[in-house]
Order: structure tokens, then sequence, then C-alpha cells
């Protein structure tokens, strides 16, 4: 039963966690420590999503197939294969314990269409809750999924599924013990950092180059990307040695980042990077808008707009007026990218994204009002849904 103390915690394994790439071999030991860490935080009272890859890495396994297949309908055949298998070798250490794992298999369209996106979230948590007491394990539907509508590494959608139950922690399981500044194999002098008060600090001072295992999609730059996305949504994000899961309980008892002086602390047992939540949450609604949904095309705004957009009496709500050009194919209330076009002194010109929106027209139509007036709408449409192109903007960052 969940209590004033209890968590949220979501964590997240890689393929690499789960089969050993030299023997192709389920990693028995590190399943069976995770499924008793599981099992031990559920008697203390915390709640626990498991967002789980392996499912194209256990076909390839059926199939014996070494190389990572590059064509998607191959990998949607490995992860039909390998999915199966994966739930049953999941249930098998979790039925020993008397546990109950249920699959929630997610794409970015279930993100991106409001109606699925809060099914989504009604699932987990009623999965959560004290009458079904169930671990949901995530991953993505790799069967259906189209390239453009991927999460593309189960760590943006651990984030994510962080940021639809508004987790407390989210464990992103590697094979270093956190993240350094240089690569710790090739680099003697290179050092682990401990506690992370903000990610341009974690840009600025770490080494993200990596590959990733030949099972993986990511290294740790995709780790970063995912952090970057849990902590707005104001989780606590930690980065961990995978092969130890039973280290995953003793971090979420310590609850170090609700500790004052968190930012000066050496995180040496268990070795791990904490990064502290955005001390500014985003709503949920901001949140899913600017880091959550697919943007399916772009809208260029003039720098008039943009400044009117930064400031808070605006209400995040733009007019065709401030719209130059548009691109790609959306329908209403689908998310696009709002850029802003800067002249160099040369002449010459870059694009900048400078935030999201949640559009009221398709593309089609808002090709067709740019740049008018509100009052010219239902003349040139025939019908004016709204007088505002979006009237919910979400900006990356306030204009200059």
């Amino acid at each position: 039963m969940q209590g004033a103390t209890s968590k949220t915690v979501v964590i997240k394994l890689g393929t690499s966690s789960i089969l050993s790439e030299d023997t192709l071999e389920p990693k028995i030991r590190i399943l069976a420590s995770l499924a008793e860490t599981v099992s031990l935080l559920r008697l203390r009272g915390h709640r626990v999503v498991i967002v789980s890859s392996g499912a194209i890495g256990v076909g390839r396994v059926k199939m014996g197939i070494r190389e990572r297949p590059k064509n998607l309908g191959e990998r949607q055949a490995l992860a039909a294969l390998g999915q199966l298998r994966l739930m049953t070798l999941w249930d098998s250490f979790f039925g020993a314990l008397g546990i109950n794992i249920a699959q929630v298999l997610l794409t970015r369209a279930d993100i991106a269409d409001s109606p699925r996106y809060h099914n989504a979230r009604t699932t987990l948590e009623t999965l959560l809750s004290d009458e079904f007491h169930a671990v949901p394990i995530v991953n993505e539907n790799d069967t259906v999924s189209v390239y453009e509508m991927r999460f593309g590494d189960n760590d943006s959608l651990s984030a994510i599924t962080a940021g639809i139950i508004d987790a407390d922690y989210l464990f992103l399981c590697t094979d270093v013990d956190g993240l350094y500044t240089d690569n710790p194999r090739s680099n003697p002098d290179a050092y682990r950092l401990h506690v992370v008060p903000d990610m341009d600090m974690a840009r600025k001072a770490a080494s993200v180059k990596s590959m990733g295992s030949s099972f993986g999609t990511g290294g740790m730059q995709t780790k970063l990307i995912a952090t970057e996305l849990a902590t707005a949504a104001g989780v606590t994000t930690v980065i961990l040695n995978g092969e130890h899961p039973e280290n995953i309980a003793r971090i979420v008892e310590s609850d170090l980042a609700a500790q004052p002086g968190v930012e000066e602390m050496q995180l040496h047992d268990p070795p791990h990077t904490l990064f502290l939540p955005s001390k500014m949450r985003m709503p949920a609604r901001k949140w899913r808008i600017l880091h959550a949904m697919h943007p399916c095309g772009s809208l260029w705004i003039d720098h008039g707009a943009y400044e009117r957009l930064s400031r808070k009496e605006s209400g995040g709500r733009l007019l065709p007026a401030g719209v130059l050009a548009v691109n790609g194919t959306w329908e209403r209330l689908q998310a696009v990218r709002l850029l802003v076009r800067d002249v160099q002194a040369d002449g010459s010109y870059s694009d900048r994204e400078v935030g999201r929106a949640l559009v009221n027209y398709t593309s089609i139509d808002c090709e067709r009002i740019k740049g008018l007036q509100s009052s010219q709408i239902e003349e040139v449409l025939g019908a004016a849904d709204s007088t505002y192109i979006s009237d919910q903007v979400v900006l990356s960052a306030p204009a200059p």
C-alpha cells in the first residue's frame, strides 16, 4: 500500500543488460537480482515500472542472427518473435516471487494522440494501483512502429514513461558507474560526475562518445537526452551500472535528492551519477508538447511573434499574422516545431528552433492563413475554428 514516503520508480534496462553479447544467453544473475530488488521495493511500499529493451535481441538469438538487422521489416519480424519470449523470461523470474507482470507496448503515436496518451496513463496507474499491484513492463511496439513515429531508443521511452506517471525516480542502467568526463576505459584521467544540478553542466563537463553495444541502440548521448526529458518533468534521474540492480533499492531508500546540500555530495556507495530534477517543474501539458510529442512539421514565425510569445501575458497563443512559412503535413491538434530565422552579418541566415506548438489547423489550412489577420480566417477557409493557429505554444527558451 502506498504511503507518504512511497516513491514511483521507473527502471530502464537495455538489451546488453539482459543478454550476454558473448554467449547470447540471458544474464540470469542480473535478471534474478532485479526481480528481487523490485520485490524489496514493493514490500517497502514503492511502485515500480520496468522499461525493458530486448525483444529484437531475443528474436536475433532465436534466429541465430549475429549482426544487427538494418531492414525495417526484419527488425519488426524479430521483435514479434522475441517479444513473447522476452515476456516469458520476465514472467518466470517475477512469477517465482509471486509478482504479476503486465505487458505495455507504446509508440510515439500513442503519445501524440491525446485520448491514447491519457489511456496509456490510466492503464499504467491502474496496473500500479493497490487493486492490481502489478509491475508494468513497457517496451516500444517495434512490430508496428514506423520510422517517423519511433522513440528510437528505450532511454527516451523510459523518460516519457516516467513523465506520464509522475515518477519520482528514473534509473538508467548501463555498463559504467555513471556519467564520466571522458571514456574511463581509454582515458585514465576521466572521473565520474557525482551530482548534476542542471543539464547544461553535464553537457559541458562530460564526453558522451559511445557507440553502444551491438545489441543496443544508443550510448551515453541517448541517456543524456532521456535525462533532460525526465528532469524537466521533475523526475530525479540516476545513471548507474546495471550489473548490480540491488543498488537501486539502496538509492531509493537513501532519497539523496531530498537531502540538504546534495549538490556537494560524493556518491561512492554505491557509485552512480544523480541528476536533480528541474527546480521549476514543467506542467504536464507543456512538458508533453515540448518533449513527448513527435513534431509533424514546422512553422516559421517572425521575431515579433517570438517576442510576444515570450511574454507571460501572451498565454502561449500564436496568431496567423506571426507565421511566415509552413513545412510538413499534419492534422489538427498535432505538434509542430516553431522556428525563427536569424540573419547573420554576412547576409546568410540560420534557422533556430525556439519551441513547439499544438496546432488548431491542418498544415494545408495553416499554409492558406499564414500572415493573415484573424478576422480573415473565415473568409479564406469558410469557417474559423479558432482565431489562433495555436493556443498551446511552449517555448524551449524565452526570447533574449
